[in-house]
């Protein structure tokens, strides 16, 4: 059986939903809308049945643990998606919120509110921080850590970023994201 390819996302609010499904549509992808929640009510289980059940490739999934610092519900289901046998992780878009709790977790880049990739990391409204190591904090990231993914793009607050990644704009940040992930994949191919 060919292992289905996902890209993991660690939001899942109303807007982030709206905001995935925008970007699957501009590249071609899938988005499972019902993983959408904050917290998803979905259990890994399903989560994994529902991406087997995608048309086609690369799938969407996204994870939220509803602004808690512990690990949580989203990141539960998250390490199981990422583990399952019939799972290929292609990437992962780590999502910057305001818990200042969280260890966080390191990126390979960042994207900020204007599309840029850069090396830090990015706050919730999209614009870096000055640190020296790329790393993006929020209630969603820490579970990656235990986790081998091999690219991880760190962005703002999906959907959002004062408007800069709406939806109404086509979600242009979210949208960059997924592609880097995917250009990255398919050239190390």
């Amino acid at each position: 059986m060919t292992k289905r390819k996902v890209i993991l996302v660690t939001d899942g609010d109303q807007i982030a939903k709206d905001s995935l499904e925008c970007a699957a549509r501009n590249i071609g992808a899938r988005c499972i809308s019902l993983s959408a929640g904050n917290p998803s009510a979905l259990s890994a289980d399903n989560l994994v049945d529902l991406i087997k059940q995608a048309a086609f490739d690369p799938v969407l999934v996204m994870f939220d643990d509803c602004g808690s610092s512990k690990i949580g519900a989203g990141e539960n289901n998250l390490y199981c998606v990422a583990t399952h046998p019939d799972i290929e992780v292609l990437g992962a878009i780590v999502v910057a919120s305001n818990c200042m709790r969280s260890r966080g977790t390191p990126v390979h880049m960042s994207l900020d509110c204007y599309g840029n990739v850069i090396g830090t990391g990015v706050n919730k409204f999209g614009y870096h921080h000055r640190q020296r190591t790329a790393r993006i904090y929020g209630d969603t990231v820490e579970i990656l850590n235990k986790l081998f993914i091999p690219v991880i793009i760190g962005i703002g607050d999906i959907g959002k970023m004062h408007h800069r990644d709406a939806i109404l704009v086509g979600s242009p940040v979210t949208t960059k994201a997924i592609q880097l992930i995917l250009h990255i994949h398919y050239q190390n191919e």
